[in-house]
């Protein structure tokens, strides 16, 4: 959802007419920008983030053949959408499984081209992977989701917060 800008002109003289239309093109150009910008599926981070699949799979293929599942394998469209999620949320200063343009996580996944199931574990804080697991293995929807058999892909990666580099926001995605 785009929020129009309103407001009310007055003029008193003929130049301050004119600055007035010279304002209203412009916040009607920011508008357009802003009404293009939300149409990308890109979202633009705050601070350093990486896709961090690879030294993930050790522990997720721990975590999963423990559980009598087979291992996932790192997905290179999982982890981008992923790490648009978690810029996305760094950019915000908050969690949240939707974006400020109204896109929900299937909507999301559409525009990443990940077809079929899916699913999102996201987190907030200043931990590091092993940390991050065993928060989300103490959650039953997150461990429900790792320990899904229907998944055989998984993408994850953080975003750290441009103001406080020690905070990270993380995003994992799975597929099939």
């Amino acid at each position: 959802m785009i929020a129009g800008i309103r407001g009310r002109m007055t003029s008193l003289t003929t130049d301050s007419r004119n600055l007035d239309r010279r304002t209203l093109l412009k916040a009607a150009g920011l508008v357009a920008l802003g009404g293009i910008a939300a149409c990308t599926s890109v979202s633009l981070p705050t601070g350093e983030g990486a896709g961090v699949s690879s030294s993930a799979t050790s522990t997720l293929s721990t975590i999963r053949t423990s559980a009598g599942l087979p291992a996932l394998v790192p997905d290179a469209q999982l982890e981008q959408a992923a790490l648009q999620q978690a810029g996305y949320m760094a950019s915000g200063g908050r969690m949240s499984h939707t974006t400020g343009w109204g896109k929900d996580f299937a909507s999301r996944m559409m525009d990443n081209g990940v077809h079929g199931t899916a699913a999102e574990n996201i987190a907030e804080g200043r931990f590091d992977l092993q940390k991050l697991f065993d928060i989300w293995m103490h959650s039953d929807g997150h461990r429900r989701n790792m320990l899904d058999p229907d998944f055989s892909r998984f993408g994850l990666a953080y975003m750290r917060d441009g103001r406080d580099p020690s905070l990270r926001y993380w995003a994992l995605v799975l597929g099939r």
